[in-house]
């Protein structure tokens, strides 16, 4: 087996007429944080759906090439698309409770794959809630509607939500641009303390978020590779013209 978790081998994407994602090969490292980084409609978050497949619920989507997870093309006709998903954990750049309560939006998946003794739910909602760093704020709180927390304590419970499956990879689409600096800097520390046991993909527009958490950056521009390297290499010595201008600044 590879120590990457996810591979892509020519991956296009095409909406309607629009190319997307031009001839995409990249190698996601297993229990890392690669950010996924590049200018406004440069293919950030489309790359993204791909790898959960949510990018079949676009309409005219068209794709070629492959995704390779744990060495299973995920566009193979046979796969099982619900395993799929279960592996890809998503935190949304705007959290998406459930219109139920802080202990029905944890328990949610569990119960979707067939999970009804109440002991187990128990303990798979305290355990994920302190996970995420919650148990202690909403513990006697958790009959209360999810809606009532606070935007930060949101993301997170929906961060528990997603981990509660078991997934093998977490995708992170700017998850926390529409956060309070309190609660984003909350946010961060949970995926770096998450990776030890998760793949982390994070698409992110803040270049200073991506220096801080990234292991391994992956750059997009109109839909193309520029570079990808780890990070120490990528930042500090860029090969690409194209990277090091947008590591200045001189290109967004």
């Amino acid at each position: 087996m590879s120590t990457h978790k996810i591979r892509t081998q020519n991956l296009n994407v095409y909406i309607g007429k629009h190319h997307i994602l031009k001839d995409i090969n990249i190698e996601v490292p297993e229990k890392k944080i690669t950010a996924i980084i590049g200018p406004s409609g440069c293919g950030k978050t489309t790359l993204l759906k791909c790898f959960n497949r949510l990018i079949d619920l676009i309409d005219n989507v068209n794709i070629r090439g492959k995704i390779i997870i744990d060495d299973i093309n995920i566009f193979n006709p046979k796969i099982d698309l619900t395993n799929i998903r279960k592996k890809m954990g998503l935190l949304s750049q705007k959290p998406y409770p459930l219109p139920m309560s802080i202990y029905d939006n944890v328990a949610y998946g569990l119960r979707i794959h067939g999970q009804s003794n109440r002991e187990i739910l128990d303990a798979k909602v305290k355990h994920y809630l302190e996970a995420v760093g919650l148990w202690s704020e909403v513990k006697n709180r958790l009959k209360e509607p999810a809606l009532q927390l606070s935007i930060g304590q949101q993301q997170r419970l929906c961060l528990a939500r997603g981990l509660v499956v078991e997934p093998e990879a977490i995708l992170c689409d700017e998850p926390t641009s529409a956060l309070d600096p309190k609660s984003a800097q909350r946010i961060e520390e949970l995926l770096i303390k998450l990776k030890k046991d998760y793949t982390i993909i994070l698409v992110t527009h803040t270049l200073r978020q991506a220096r801080r958490l990234a292991d391994y950056v992956i750059f997009l521009y109109l839909g193309k590779i520029v570079e990808q390297e780890p990070a120490k290499v990528f930042f500090e010595n860029p090969k690409e013209a194209r990277t090091k201008a947008y590591v200045k600044g001189d290109i967004s």
